[in-house]
């Protein structure tokens, strides 16, 4: 059986340097989550222009050091397309869920992210786990189910059409999975700078073009208010400052501790629901909450870190996408 080792030393201050940037990327993600309930509340339906601003400004920032650099693409550019690809949809439907369920429930089922980072790991990248870490896998999966069952009327959870904002969130936190594991072997196999560069600029491509096709009858219709431009500033800022810390938290840690940091985000939108939202909160999210905790922390602290299988895994995937690059003209 796996015992939890903890770390000493040199381990242990960028453990706790990577506990503090963990937690500034969670009130970064709580306050995004905010803005965005405020943006649905104040009647605009318009979740991918949403996000937009933020992949330009990641793209704009990132990009610029880029070229001060004059360094030519480590991946080739469409491998990054389908990275901007997955996570726009992921931005799509989690921001989509905000006009159907509440701000407790969204950041709470946002922590299904890591059951589909074992699947997927498991089933693409070959990774081994623990039957310790698939237990905590499974108990935060139980506690998620709370919410659902809340949602479903047992308990009585907030927003109009509660069941499918949950769903939408499920489904949000696939894309999010898949970007998360892609991301997390980029920024450890190449370069940080890129990676985000990158990502802004295929997020911003594929928004556009969802934009023109979807969502131009949507922001045709949107009063202008300086309440919703406010709102949409603050969400553009903190989701920025997000995309530019999760992946040195995923470089220092991983993505298990990543996706264990943010479940604090919790805590923030139990407080914004009951001081912003003067709205009553059930008991079974705190009893949803604290099984989440657990099973994260089960997985968190069972042993080492996951294995991956050398054949047809993780380094014959980097191997693949390696040769790619070394064969894309400077």
């Amino acid at each position: 059986m796996n015992e939890l080792r903890l770390p000493c030393g040199r381990e242990t201050r960028k453990l706790v340097w990577a506990l503090f940037l963990g937690q500034v990327v969670s009130l970064l993600l709580a306050l995004g989550s905010l803005a965005s309930s405020l943006i649905a509340d104040l009647g605009v339906d318009a979740p991918l222009s949403q996000s937009l601003f933020a992949y330009v400004l990641l793209a704009v920032v990132c990009g610029g050091i880029m070229l001060y650099r004059r360094q030519r693409l480590l991946v080739p550019w469409y491998w990054y397309l389908l990275l901007g690809f997955v996570d726009v949809q992921g931005n799509y439907l989690f921001n989509k869920a905000y006009q159907y369920s509440s701000i407790t429930s969204i950041t709470l089922l946002d922590c299904f992210t890591i059951a589909w980072v074992i699947g997927l790991t498991r089933i693409f990248l070959g990774t081994r786990y623990s039957l310790w870490q698939v237990l905590g896998a499974a108990i935060c999966v139980v506690g998620l189910g709370l919410v659902l069952l809340s949602d479903a009327g047992v308990a009585g959870g907030g927003g109009s059409r509660p069941l499918l904002g949950d769903v939408l969130v499920i489904g949000a936190t696939f894309f999010y999975a898949s970007s998360n594991v892609s991301e997390e072997f980029f920024v450890k196999k190449k370069d940080l700078v890129e990676l985000i560069a990158m990502l802004g600029l295929f997020g911003a491509v594929v928004s556009i073009c969802e934009i023109c096709i979807f969502e131009i009858k949507s922001l045709e219709s949107v009063a202008w208010s300086t309440e919703i431009i406010l709102a949409g500033c603050g969400y553009t800022l903190t989701t920025f400052l997000f995309y530019l810390l999760m992946p040195l938290v995923m470089q220092l840690h991983g993505a298990a501790l990543f996706n264990l940091s943010i479940l604090t985000s919790d805590m923030w939108a139990v407080i914004f629901r009951i001081f912003f939202y003067h709205q009553k909160v059930d008991w079974l999210y705190f009893l949803s909450f604290a099984t989440v905790a657990v099973g994260l922390v089960i997985y968190s602290t069972t042993g080492k870190d996951p294995d991956p299988v050398p054949v047809n895994g993780l380094d014959a995937q980097y191997q693949t996408i390696n040769d790619e690059a070394e064969n894309v003209d400077p």
